[in-house]
């Protein structure tokens, strides 16, 4: 798919946090070499990071290689770094996708500014694309381009990679049985009630939901300043010694604020769109269950869509599936963009 040297730009912008009050984020531009005026563009949503500088912004970072190899490609590619993570102040809102879609759409915004700089124009339809966080992110951009959220941009297609689109129906189930893999099971749920109780207050006391000595130091280790592999060892390798009582009963059976939030994450399939549209994902995935693009695919179906799952076969990335998946996910997806 390499084709083309590019051009690769930090893109630091305004938009508005969780509450809609004015903020700044940051994000990705690649633009390629070549002497095309008019560049066709490809909006990319990065996985979960838990540390502000694993962002495609920072370069040679593996979040940073997917806009790269579409820019490659021959593409304009933009990849959001969302709120809180790269040069944006504040906490990330992890897994609020109303937030990582206005992020994503106002990068679009300024990456279209500044590269009218160049001489150059952004295509009305973009191609949208996020792999595992970023999935649901790109679901959730893509809704609102077909929402005609933006005079300018519309929804040219829209290709979902390894995403946890069912939350309540089928991520969390699999964590509680045992089946996401450790200690990804421990982080994910530990960044769910931190980052959701400063959106959604979930609880008044770390130590409802969490047992010590965890509870002490679980919010600061989801403030954006540390290392994921520090989080990984300063957590433990298993629920049971993770969470309380209330803790297991909120994931069992949510009710109140932690319901709301649900209801909002598992909401990125609950529409139609009418481009064309693929789920990709690996087998036995072991941090995005594959259960989740089947919910996705039948509540597509219920608003009357037909999504084709593209099935990766077992991709492995430095030991993961779930990573590996990634990495054929985007090759697959840049190729199935320049046949359209």
């Amino acid at each position: 798919m390499v084709k083309h040297g590019v051009r690769t730009y930090r893109i630091v912008y305004r938009t508005v946090d969780a509450a809609r009050r004015p903020t700044t984020a940051s994000g990705l531009l690649v633009l390629p070499r070549i002497g095309d005026r008019r560049l066709r563009v490809v909006s990319y949503g990065h996985g979960t990071s838990v540390h502000r500088a694993d962002v495609p912004s920072t370069p040679d970072g593996f979040a940073a290689s997917p806009g790269v190899l579409y820019g490659a490609a021959g593409f304009a590619s933009v990849s959001p770094d969302y709120l809180g993570l790269g040069s944006g102040p504040g906490t990330h809102p992890w897994m609020h996708v109303r937030t990582e879609a206005s992020a994503s759409l106002d990068l679009l915004r300024a990456a279209r500014e500044f590269t009218a700089r160049t001489d150059r124009t952004l295509d009305r339809d973009v191609l949208v694309t996020g792999f595992s966080q970023g999935a649901s992110a790109a679901l959730g951009l893509a809704r609102e381009l077909q929402r005609r959220a933006d005079p300018w941009f519309r929804l040219g297609a829209l290709a979902s990679i390894s995403g946890a689109y069912a939350l309540r129906d089928a991520e969390i189930p699999a964590l509680l049985a045992g089946e996401v893999q450790q200690p990804y099971g421990v982080v994910y749920a530990s960044y769910l009630f931190v980052a959701w109780n400063r959106l959604f207050h979930l609880y008044r006391d770390p130590s409802e939901v969490f047992q010590q000595p965890y509870a002490d130091k679980v919010e600061k280790l989801f403030d954006g300043s540390t290392p994921g592999e520090e989080i990984v060892a300063a957590l433990p390798n298993d629920l049971d010694k993770l969470l309380t009582e209330r803790g297991f009963e909120l994931l069992r059976k949510p009710t109140g604020q932690m319901a709301v939030g649900l209801r909002q994450a598992d909401s990125v399939c609950e529409w139609a769109p009418r481009t064309p549209l693929r789920l990709y994902r690996a087998t036995g995935d072991e941090q995005a269950v594959t259960a989740n693009t089947d919910h996705c695919r039948s509540s597509l179906l219920r608003h009357g869509v037909r999504a084709p799952i593209v099935e990766l076969g077992e991709p492995e990335y430095q030991g993961s599936r779930h990573l590996g998946s990634a990495v054929a996910g985007v090759t697959a997806t840049a190729r199935w963009f320049q046949q359209l």
